[in-house]
């Protein structure tokens, strides 16, 4: 039988950052938490993820007696700043689907266990970061998230892997807490824009910009667009404001090459207006919750990023998403966000398709052009050269 020893060191051998081991007991305390919010988290089930279900180590596997939880630190590279702002830091070497790079020494760890006579099953639905606090490798924020004892500066850059086993190993002691210093003024929940995280342990996951990027219903609600900001896939604002990151986010590293290669594909321009075959190509084999029935919320999150720049030079391909978008969905957020940035252009552009639109669009046309600022359409009206003048002088 493999000691506790011989595991640890095939797992930082092959690359994660910790190891910690817990018991195959119900995690009873989720149990309780997904029956007292079934209202926040009912939409699971019905999208096929039997969170309830996961709480049961023996539901995966019924001969379960451990759970060996393996840590890995996913910014020990740094990603190109300009996808950053964009898109949440786990997703950007995200392998579940290509499998070329985690998922692959998740696999070899599974068959090193194999060949010394131990079964393993990793169930997506498990409790990842109450697993791993159950085995001692961190504790949590008031974000809700995992921060690491021993790796990762003891930041939440992390993702739990928990592996269920059918060998019997001592479980190293648990550090289910929250250890965020008292002297933070709650800075992670203050500085959510959705208000989504309503304290320690308690989150409200359909207003938290994660969810709402590739889960959310239909036209975002325009109480919603200015809040999410520049994301399009995912959110990292909890963890980037967290005073107990600062240090693992301040230090040197080296570039992410694999992320910098596909960079260009993720460029706003080229999500607002790629077809299937890009998507399916370049873009779902990383960031896969959403499928290519759902081209339509990538586009629309494309022009609400698009929007809140308030950039210039993303109007050309907010015109022609209006102009040409066949979702009335992503028309609508196209007039928004050319509303939001405002101008001569913009503005001649939506009372273009004033009369061309209805319903929806030409709703949220009219809004746009309503609630376009006024003070940024005559800034642009005074630049040098306008109207035969310099207004330089």
């Amino acid at each position: 039988m493999l000691t506790k020893r011989e595991i640890t060191e095939k797992a930082l051998e092959l690359g994660f950052a910790d190891v910690g081991f817990t018991t195959a007991e119900p995690f009873t305390s989720q149990q309780e938490i997904l029956e007292e919010r079934k209202e926040s988290y009912g939409w699971t089930l019905a999208g096929g993820l039997d969170l309830a279900g996961g709480t049961d180590p023996r539901n995966a596997l019924p001969e379960a007696k451990s759970v060996i939880v393996l840590l890995e630190s996913y910014l020990e590279k740094a990603y190109p700043p300009a996808l950053e702002g964009h898109f949440g830091r786990c997703y950007l070497d995200d392998d579940r689907v290509t499998k070329d790079g985690m998922t692959k020494r998740l696999g070899l760890f599974r068959e090193f266990l194999k060949q010394e006579g131990i079964a393993s099953r990793v169930p997506f639905n498990a409790p990842q970061r109450l697993a791993a606090a159950r085995a001692g490798l961190g504790d949590f924020g008031k974000n809700n998230f995992l921060y690491a004892h021993r790796v990762a500066g003891h930041s939440s850059w992390v993702v739990p892997l928990p592996v269920i086993v059918d060998g019997e190993f001592t479980p190293d002691p648990p550090s289910v807490a929250v250890g965020c210093p008292e002297w933070c003024r709650n800075a992670c929940i203050a500085a959510c824009p959705t208000q989504a995280i309503r304290g320690p342990n308690r989150l409200e996951p359909k207003r938290c910009i994660a969810f709402l990027t590739y889960f959310g219903r239909g036209l975002t609600p325009p109480e919603l667009r200015e809040p999410m900001g520049l994301w399009v896939y995912g959110c990292d604002r909890c963890q980037n404001v967290c005073p107990r990151n600062t240090s693992w986010m301040a230090q040197e590293r080296p570039i992410n090459e694999r992320v910098t290669a596909k960079a260009g594909s993720f460029d706003l321009s080229c999500l607002i207006k790629m077809d299937r075959e890009f998507f399916l190509n370049r873009v779902w084999p990383h960031m896969f919750y959403m499928s290519d029935k759902d081209l339509w919320r990538w586009h629309m999150n494309a022009a609400r990023a698009m929007g809140n720049t308030r950039d210039d030079r993303y109007i050309p391909a907010l015109a022609s998403a209006l102009r040409e978008n066949t979702d009335e969905r992503v028309r609508a957020m196209a007039a928004w966000a050319l509303g939001r940035i405002g101008g001569v252009t913009a503005r001649k552009t939506l009372e273009m398709h004033l009369l061309k639109e209805d319903g929806v669009v030409k709703t949220e046309v009219r809004s746009a052009l309503d609630n376009m600022p006024q003070a940024r359409l005559e800034e642009k009206q005074a630049l040098p050269g306008i109207n035969g003048q310099d207004h330089s002088k």
